[in-house]
């Protein structure tokens, strides 16, 4: 499937406003918001396992004349730059509860202190008050799983996305990792 080339609109409230550096976009699938990054001067890695998305990433970015380092890679194999990046985004990924946690602590790991994380996702709310998503409850999201010691909250609710006329309900959370850059 093809998904639009415009960034999620939550990734536009939460990152227009931070200091420009490096990013990683972990599940990117086509890279709209990889893509959004570099279009603002991030420095960004965006990390899939499909290689049919990331071969549509490539393109968009190739047209768009933007950098990006595409990694074809599983997100809970991954091993990221320790304290690497500024911003890490984990957007929409629908996999059970064990496996979000394995992608969270992959992303807590990557973010830098002082730097953001950024998670967003299909809300578990959404299955009896929302519109679209996983019908699976195990697949969904809670903005509570999201917090870490690590982190102080800079963000965390259900925020409503709508689609095609009708409420789609996502978590969105984002965490500023403690301590100051070495």
């Amino acid at each position: 499937m093809l998904w639009s080339f415009e960034p999620n609109r939550f990734v536009v409230e939460e990152a227009a406003d931070l200091p420009v550096g490096r990013a990683l976009d972990l599940a990117c699938g086509e890279g709209r918001n990889a893509l959004w990054l570099a279009g603002r001067e991030w420095q960004v890695t965006a990390v899939d396992f499909s290689p049919v998305a990331l071969d549509r990433a490539r393109g968009l970015a190739a047209a768009a004349n933007l950098e990006v380092e595409w990694v074809e890679a599983d997100v809970l194999g991954y091993e990221p730059l320790v304290h690497g990046y500024d911003l890490v985004l984990l957007g929409y990924l629908q996999v059970p509860e064990l496996e979000r946690r394995q992608a969270l602590e992959v992303a807590t790991t990557a973010t830098r202190p002082g730097g953001s994380l950024l998670v967003i996702g299909h809300d578990l709310r959404n299955l009896a008050e929302g519109t679209g998503g996983p019908q699976d409850p195990g697949l969904l999201w809670t903005p509570d799983e999201v917090r870490h010691s690590d982190f102080t909250v800079a963000r965390a609710d259900t925020a409503e996305r709508h689609v095609d006329g009708q409420v789609a309900l996502d978590t969105v959370v984002r965490l500023v990792r403690l301590g100051r850059e070495v």
